[in-house]
C-alpha cells in the first residue's frame, strides 16, 4: 500500500478516536448542542476525515469506504457552508457512521 494512503488512513483513525475522546461517555445531544467548543472540535475532525477520504478515493480506487461520498460531502458542507450546519446531522454521523468507518479503515490499514 502506498505510504500516502496509509498516512491518510491513519489520519482518519486518529480523528475518529479524537472525536470519541472529545465526546467521552457523555452521549447527551443537548449537552453537545450547547457546547460550541466541542462542536467546533468535532466538526474540524470530520473535515480531516472527509479530506483524507477524498485523497484516498483519488489515489487508490481499490479502497472502498462505504460512506466516503457522504463523508466528503459533509466535509465540504462544514468547510464551505459552516453557517447552515445541522448539529443533529453531525451527532448522527458521529454515532451512526463513524463506528463502521473505523472498522473499514482498520481493515485496510492493517493490510500489507
Amino acid at each position: 500500500m502506498d505510504n500516502r494512503v496509509k498516512k491518510w488512513l491513519m489520519d482518519i483513525l486518529v480523528s475518529i478516536n479524537d472525536i470519541h475522546e472529545f465526546i467521552g461517555n457523555q452521549k447527551d445531544f443537548s449537552s453537545y448542542e450547547k457546547n460550541k467548543m466541542l462542536k467546533r472540535a468535532v466538526e474540524r475532525e470530520l473535515e480531516i476525515i472527509g479530506e483524507a477520504a477524498n485523497r484516498i478515493k483519488k489515489a487508490n480506487s481499490s479502497i472502498e469506504l462505504t460512506f466516503a461520498d457522504k463523508i466528503i460531502g459533509l466535509r465540504n458542507k462544514v468547510a464551505h457552508e459552516y453557517d447552515v450546519i445541522d448539529d443533529a446531522i453531525i451527532w448522527d454521523v458521529v454515532h451512526l457512521f463513524l463506528p463502521g468507518l473505523k472498522e473499514e479503515v482498520d481493515f485496510y490499514f492493517n493490510q500489507e
